[in-house]
């Protein structure tokens, strides 16, 4: 038996349906389960690429969303803030990273990452006239809510007294 054993005559033309999904909406708690972990790189520039799997609510259930983590940026600020990201999503996995306190590898990545359920809140990108989800919080998968994003710290008034100095 031939392995194409197809019923339908072949015109050289094909389209499986589905696809354009719009984003979920801004804000959107979701329970996921990160399936791919790796090092990936893009122009030169290391970062490691989650790909989750929504498990909860139903209506998004199976959607797939994408996150770069940009821990190996060379902006310091960027690499800093996705170093909480990555350790925040680790604590919720178990902590197998940072208890091993090595450079993340892609084996580490799977073995610490994968099939491990948690909180995402999404928050919707637009560029260019196309939109997408990204991750703005995690928390565990027990919690009703991710926790805010931590507030920018206060600038303190800087108050001078002019009388006792001399000019």
């Amino acid at each position: 038996m031939s392995f194409f054993n197809i019923k339908e005559k072949v015109t050289g033309s094909f389209e499986s349906g589905g696809g354009n999904f719009d984003p979920i909406p801004d804000g959107t708690q979701v329970l996921a389960s990160c399936d791919e972990a790796k090092i990936d790189n893009y122009q030169g520039d290391d970062y490691i690429s989650l790909r989750w799997s929504v498990l909860a609510p139903v209506e998004y259930k199976n959607r797939k969303l994408f996150q770069k983590v940009k821990v190996f940026s060379d902006d310091q600020k960027i690499a800093e803030k996705a170093k909480r990201m990555l350790a925040a999503i680790d604590a919720n996995a178990g902590g197998l990273l940072m208890a091993s306190d090595d450079e993340p590898t892609g084996e580490s990545l799977t073995k610490a990452l994968v099939n491990k359920p948690m909180i995402l809140r999404l928050a919707v990108w637009d560029i260019e006239g196309k939109k997408g989800n990204w991750v703005s919080a995690v928390a565990p998968k027990n919690a009703t809510s991710p926790a805010p994003a931590p507030a920018p710290a206060k600038a303190k008034k800087l108050e001078i007294e002019l009388g006792d100095v001399p000019f």
